[in-house]
């Protein structure tokens, strides 16, 4: 047992699948959830996942050793001004968000001294939610970057780099502001892209009398499997990491734009030395084993 008592708060996808994995490592005495959502609370209460269900957030994250936010980021200022004084002394608090800055500026100040806040993102989920949609095995193989903030306790640091280790994931360390940088470019721009053709499929879709949907292709298919994902989450990333998410999407229409010339102009050499290139990234990110080459139509999640 790495930790006496763990708190979840927030108990969706990545909520109840750490649950699942803690469970499965044996990483936690007891494990103690909280979700604002009566329903969630329920739910979550008879699959098994944690032992416990919190009357409060306050209540919940009393005593516990390690106290993880995986509620949408924007929740994050509200539930830290909550559950501040209520933290025990030489407690880890972290989180699962996607965005980095905005969370250190939101919970950092309703913390009390002795606290260890080191902030953390699972690069794992998929288009599902809710507490029956976790599983053990969601983190297996992937990434989590911890970012804690300048004089972060090295102690608290590996001890928590080593509980990701226990739920199955890789572990890197990231200033705050490259970690917004990047996700902005491998996460939240894609997510961004996916939205908004996703959209304007469904208006195309009124003219072509349902053809858009009947037949959609593979491409489209990945787009709208992106698209399914948690609306509030996906709103509250991109309003906490605009700056970086704008200047990505700066560079994209740059891009674009190029791309765009060489349709027009016909100019093969182009559009073929940019697929070759891109290919290539495909293959790597195959290599390195964060994805399958495996066609995965009419799959859902792996479990």
């Amino acid at each position: 047992m790495m930790f006496n008592k763990v708190a979840l708060i927030g108990l969706g996808l990545i909520g109840s699948s750490l649950g699942h994995a803690m469970k499965r490592a044996k990483l936690a005495h007891e494990i103690v959830g909280f979700d604002s959502n009566e329903e969630v609370r329920l739910k979550a209460s008879t699959i098994g996942f944690i032992d416990t269900i919190g009357r409060t957030a306050a209540a919940t994250v009393k005593n516990a050793d390690l106290v993880i936010l995986c509620t949408p980021v924007g929740a994050y200022k509200s539930l830290a001004e909550k559950i501040g004084p209520h933290l025990k002394m030489g407690a880890i608090l972290s989180d699962v968000g996607s965005v980095k800055g905005a969370v250190v500026k939101d919970v950092e100040p309703y913390l009390p001294k002795g606290v260890h806040f080191i902030p953390a993102h699972p690069i794992a989920g998929t288009e599902f939610s809710g507490p029956e949609a976790g599983f053990a095995s969601l983190f297996d193989g992937r990434w989590t970057i911890l970012t804690p903030p300048p004089g972060a306790d090295p102690t608290a640091v590996q001890s928590l780099k080593k509980f990701w280790q226990g739920c199955g994931a890789e572990v890197e360390v990231m200033e705050v502001a490259h970690h917004d940088l990047v996700l902005a470019m491998t996460s939240h721009v894609p997510h961004l892209i996916a939205y908004n053709i996703v959209g304007t499929a469904h208006d195309l879709e009124k003219v072509a009398e349902g053809e858009v949907i009947k037949f959609s292709a593979g491409g489209f298919r990945d787009f709208t499997r992106i698209a399914a994902s948690d609306p509030v989450m996906w709103r509250d990333v991109f309003l906490n990491n605009r700056d970086a998410v704008l200047e990505v999407l700066g560079r994209f229409n740059e891009d674009l734009s190029l791309l765009q010339r060489a349709v027009r102009d016909g100019n093969g050499s182009a559009l073929l030395e940019l697929f070759t290139r891109t290919r290539a990234i495909r293959r790597s990110i195959v290599d390195i084993g964060q994805d399958s080459a495996t066609p995965n139509f009419g799959r859902d999640q792996e479990k």
